[in-house]
């Protein structure tokens, strides 16, 4: 029998397209033409197994061979009878696997669908393809089809003398790249691992007088039976670590793993491992490999699994996620969703079983665990409905506590005035840690938040949690952290305030993005004389920009700091007197006069606010400005008679220094100055 004829298709551009467009990538044709010979080699087993092929299965393994010019792919499978070429070739994208397994549903489980239009993924790399064929039926005859990549092809008899179907790949000069040992092992190994039919590609190798040389042994290239296709009850700690080594050579031990095998309402096995997280979350991504009755089809898993888990690792497979024509594209539909929530549904099942049963461990295990549970809570909500009962909060202390735990064990002290809870955290526990121990001194625990998505959890519990603020510990006074009453009355006057405040901020460093305001607080006369606070709201939209693109105008903000002197301190009243002892004279006459031009421009103003704007006259708009300018100079002197005086206190650098140094923020030869200040103020 030899006939020609056009393959049946839509459009003369169907080859064009195949070799564009069709496949997002080139090397996708190796992994499609592996899958088709091992359906082929299935498709035999199962007739074998149900009685219809009599015959012996003999050696099944699947040969992929090399020259300079082809590639080829041999099977011992069904094979094609010339009508089922006509068929499933001559026809593109009529599929047979779907027939088969519609014939063959409840024994067929391991067939791969797609048979057929992957076979046209050759075309991109070939600029001929021919298929030798037997068919495994009694008395068929061999057939040999040929095409160059047009629609134009020829079939004709021919000899061969096993069952099965070689296709021969003429390489053509853009893709000659794929004829080469290294590259072909690696498509094999990246799609073809974990193939349920033995793959040989070439022979083992040996070493023998000097170098490498083949022996008569298949080198098989696959794990027939890798082991999330095993049973749960006949895997060890070992198997599972092992395989994980496999998959990921470089990484660290995993910390646990999950073994799904689900048959209802959906088909899904797989092994998915909890990998040591620290920071970097996209360091991580992309780690799950996705399989279809063990053929590899992507690691880009974001369709399938919800975002935060693809920080996990591992290996999901099943037959009914659907798959576009390639198979390297998951589609979204409802099937996608069930499997989804099915999976986030035992990651879930799974931690609280860990944490409810082996606590210790699970709090060992937590600083690697948190950031991608935190990831969870924050990016789904079913997740942290879930996760609320397991997730932990830790204390500068390392002990940990659930949230109902930690609720409980703060709430008779750390409620403030208002009824409201309050969580005290610290970033940096050794930088905060004077901040910290006034807390402890007060009775008040204090959380370690030091995490990367730590900032964006604090503003998810607060909207959780009823009644509650987290507050940086050195973000106030501790007094004012949880007021439980009102604070002591400051009871500077105006003029002493104003002395303080450019006493004090005259000798404040010069930071960039950096603003120091200088406050008062009557704190009690054992409290810190001065102390430096970072409001709460500021910081933490600084903190959570860093994250987020949308919000980088708070990036660009300057850090605003409150340098709070407790007017109770034997220092700063020490501070005070001096600065009136040294300056009060000169600055008497000063104030007087800034206190007339003061009144003065008070009564300006009364008069003006009582006219509209185009009533005021030229003369009194000019007055105004001459009393602002009057007002600014007296200021100007005063501040520089303080700040004069300020530079010959070495209390006062001294007081700022300290505030500093307990905030982690004196450095460098600011840090050189302070060391030798002190020296000499002990020595005095």
């Amino acid at each position: 029998m030899s006939k020609q004829g056009n393959i049946g298709v839509t459009s003369e551009n169907i080859f064009p397209i195949i070799k564009k467009f069709l496949y997002s990538d080139h090397e996708i044709f190796l992994r499609e033409l592996v899958s088709n010979a091992v359906d082929a080699t299935q498709k035999l087993k199962t007739l074998s197994s149900v009685g219809e092929f009599k015959g012996d299965l003999g050696d099944l393994t699947v040969h992929v061979k090399y020259d300079d010019n082809t590639i080829t792919i041999s099977d011992r499978g069904i094979g094609m009878t010339a009508e089922e070429i006509d068929k499933y070739i001559n026809q593109i994208a009529f599929s047979g696997a779907e027939e088969f397994v519609e014939k063959y549903k409840n024994d067929a489980a391991s067939i791969i669908g797609h048979f057929g239009l992957g076979f046209y993924s050759s075309f991109m790399v070939s600029k001929k393809v021919e298929i030798v064929t037997k068919s495994y039926k009694e008395g068929a005859v061999a057939m040999k089809w040929s095409c160059d990549g047009t629609p134009e092809y020829t079939m004709e008899e021919t000899e061969k003398a096993d069952r099965g179907t070689d296709i021969i790949l003429y390489i053509d000069d853009d893709n000659k790249d794929f004829l080469n040992k290294d590259k072909i092992n690696g498509l094999l190994t990246k799609y073809c691992r974990f193939l349920p039919v033995p793959i040989a590609f070439g022979k083992k190798q040996e070493w023998k007088d000097g170098k490498y040389v083949d022996t008569d042994e298949d080198n098989i290239v696959n794990d027939t039976k890798p082991a999330w296709v095993r049973k749960p009850a006949d895997m060890t700690d070992e198997d599972y670590k092992k395989f994980y080594r496999d998959l990921y050579p470089m990484s660290e031990e995993p910390l646990f793993w999950i073994h799904l095998n689900v048959d209802y309402p959906f088909n899904l096995t797989g092994i998915l491992y909890f990998p040591r997280i620290k920071s970097n979350i996209d360091l991580h991504r992309n780690k799950i490999q996705l399989y279809c009755n063990q053929v590899f089809v992507t690691d880009s898993v974001e369709g399938i699994v919800p975002e935060f888990l693809t920080l996990l690792h591992g290996v999901l497979d099943s037959p009914d996620i659907p798959l576009n024509v390639s198979r390297s594209y998951l589609q979204s539909d409802q099937n996608v969703k069930k499997i989804s929530n099915h999976i986030t549904k035992k990651v879930a099942d799974r931690l609280e079983e860990i944490f409810k049963s082996e606590r210790p461990q699970f709090e060992e295990k937590w600083d690697s665990l948190k950031l991608f549970i935190q990831y969870g809570m924050l990016t789904d909500e079913k997740f942290y409905d879930r996760a609320a009962k397991f997730a932990l909060l830790k204390d500068v202390d390392d002990v940990y506590y659930t949230f109902e735990e930690y609720k409980a064990l703060v709430k008779d002290s750390q409620t403030d005035k208002d009824g409201n809870l309050i969580y005290l955290y610290t970033t940096k526990k050794d930088e905060q840690y004077s901040y910290i121990q006034a807390a402890k001194d007060k009775g008040y625990s204090v959380l370690l938040m030091d995490g990367q998505l730590d900032v964006h959890v604090i503003g998810q519990l607060e909207q959780k949690f009823e009644k509650t603020r987290f507050v940086r510990v050195d973000s106030d006074t501790i007094d004012n952290l949880i007021r439980k009453e009102d604070s002591g009355k400051v009871t500077l006057d105006e003029d002493q305030k104003n002395a303080l405040q450019e006493v004090f901020k005259s000798q404040m460093p010069k930071i960039e993005k950096t603003e120091f305001y200088v406050t008062f607080e009557a704190l009690g006369e054992n409290a810190n004389p001065v102390m430096l606070t970072q409001g709460e709201y500021m910081r933490r939209m600084r903190e959570m920009s860093s994250m987020q693109p949308g919000m980088s105008f708070y990036g660009e903000m300057p850090d605003s700091y409150n340098l709070v002197l407790n007017t109770d301190h034997s220092l700063i009243k020490q501070v005070l007197t001096d600065e009136e002892n040294a300056c009060g004279e000169t600055l008497k006459p000063i104030l007087a006069d800034l206190k007339g031009w003061q009144t003065r421009q008070a009564d300006l103003r009364e008069a003006q606010s009582k006219k509209k704007e185009e009533e005021i006259s030229s003369q009194e708009k000019e007055d105004m400005t001459n009393t602002s300018h009057k007002i600014a100079e007296l200021h100007e002197k005063a501040n520089t008679i303080l700040s004069e005086y300020a530079n010959s206190n070495n209390m006062v650098s001294q007081l700022i220094d300290l505030a500093l140094l307990g905030n982690g923020m004196l450095k460098g030869e600011a840090l050189s100055r302070f060391i030798k200040r002190s020296v000499q103020m002990i020595g005095q």
